[in-house]
Parts: structure tokens; sequence; C-alpha cells
């Protein structure tokens, strides 16, 4: 029994380090002194390429723009997926398994042939501008997120709670308002923080649909690699690894994010 406890423990830590070395490693090597990006770090340890970042205006241009598309997509992405998510959950139709797959076709497709997909869709209307493009293609990879976070809320709701307020003369419209929305508050929170972390990290999506004058974050560091090899890029990935544990954990603290995804 003691020997399986050890052989255990001895897999759990191999895993972990297995997953975590990498960020570890970029990490460490951000704080390298030298014009080269190296680990581990040559020359001693310097904070100069954390500066950098906020000095390299493609990096500071392109964070904005996920910004706003992250925020936008993800706004679209829940007020098309609450709706589709009652749906789901409270209403049985012909065809309801084929729905639920078809939203979660984004999911289940590579990226790369989502973002091929779209260019060539786009290409062919040739109506749309890159901001539109980028926002549509977001869109379209988070609604199977929010429909699928927001469903895991409204299952975990007891239905007598909206029955009870039909039955005391409220629609079903006022009670979903009133009743309902109020009480999934945390879920549609906790939709709202997966959705924007996926917007504001995806590469597939954007690689294709990102244009002059509008990158985002992800896309303009790795074009940004392809002329540097300094350790500002690692700098970059330090803060994004910091930025998104902290909300996730803020979430998981504050909402429970465990319990939806």
């Amino acid at each position: 029994m003691m020997r399986t406890s050890r052989w255990l423990y001895v897999s759990l830590i191999t895993v972990y380090l297995f997953l975590l070395g990498p960020f570890l490693i970029i990490f460490i090597a951000a704080f390298g002194a030298e014009a080269t990006l190296a680990f581990p770090p040559r020359g001693g340890f310097s904070l100069h390429w954390f500066s950098n970042v906020f000095q390299t205006s493609q990096f500071v241009d392109s964070f904005w723009i996920s910004l706003g598309v992250g925020l936008l997509a993800t706004a679209i992405a829940l007020l098309l997926g609450v709706p589709v998510a009652y749906v789901v959950v409270h209403f049985r139709f012909p065809g309801e398994g084929l729905l639920e797959t078809l939203f979660s076709s984004p999911i289940l497709v590579p990226g790369l042939v989502v973002g091929f997909a779209m260019l060539r869709f786009f290409v062919l209307l040739g109506n749309f501008d890159v901001f539109t493009g980028l926002l549509i293609g977001h869109t379209a990879v988070l609604f199977p997120y929010s429909v699928r976070v927001v469903s895991a809320s409204l299952r975990n709701l007891d239905p007598a709670i909206e029955e009870a307020a039909i039955s005391l003369g409220a629609g079903r419209l006022r009670s979903f308002f009133l009743v309902v929305l109020p009480n999934i508050q945390a879920g549609i929170a906790a939709a709202f923080i997966l959705a924007f972390i996926t917007s504001f990290n995806n590469v597939p999506i954007s690689l294709f649909l990102t244009g002059p004058g509008v990158t985002t974050l992800p896309i303009s560091m790795l074009v940004y690699m392809e002329y540097y090899f300094d350790p500002t890029v690692a700098a970059l990935s330090t803060l994004l690894i910091v930025f998104s544990v902290i909300l996730v954990q803020g979430t998981e603290r504050l909402l429970g994010l465990s319990q939806y995804v």
C-alpha cells in the first residue's frame, strides 16, 4: 500500500512538471538581462523586458483590440446564448439533440478549419470590414461556451421557483426576468469570464480574420517572434499567465466557476 501511494505521488508530480514546466521556463527566461531569450537567463536578472512590453506600440494597440473584441463578442454570445440555453433546458422538441450538436460544432471542429471557413465565407460576401469579421468569428466560437455554462446553471436551479411565480400570475417572460435571471447571475458571470478568456487568447480564428490595422494580441506576439528573439514575448506571456490565473481564481472563489464548467 505504501509503495502504491509513493508511485501515485511520483506520477502526480511528473504530470504537474510536464504541464507546468513550460510556463516555469518562460517565467524565469522573462527576467534575463541579455537581448537573447535563453534558459537559464544569462547576464543576471532584469525587469527591462517587462517595461519594454508597455513601450512596444504593436502590443499596446493589439491589446486594446483584443480587449474590445473579447468584451463585445462575449456580450453578444451571452445575449444569444442565455435564451437558447433556457429553451434547451426547459422545452422538449423534435431535433433537440441535433440542435445541441450544432451549437457545439465550433468547439468540436478544429479552430484552424473554422477560421479558414470563415475567411472564405467573408471573402465571398465581401461586405464585412476586418473588425466586424473578427467579431463575428469570435462570437461564433464563444456561443457554445455560453450555452453550455448557462445551461448548467439553469439545471441547478429548482424549477419550482419559476413555477411558483407563474402560478402567482407572472407570465413566463416576466418570471424569467424577475425570478430566473437573478438566480443564475453567478452562472452568467462564470460564462462571461470563461468566454472572455477564450476570446482574448484565441489564435486559430484570429490568425485568419485579422488584417491591416486590426490585429489581436496573440497574433502580434507571433509576428514579433518572426523578427525578434529577445525576452519581451516571454515577459508578455508571463503577464498574461498571471492575469488569467488571477481572473480565474478570483472567479472561482467568488462564484464557484467549477460548478458550471
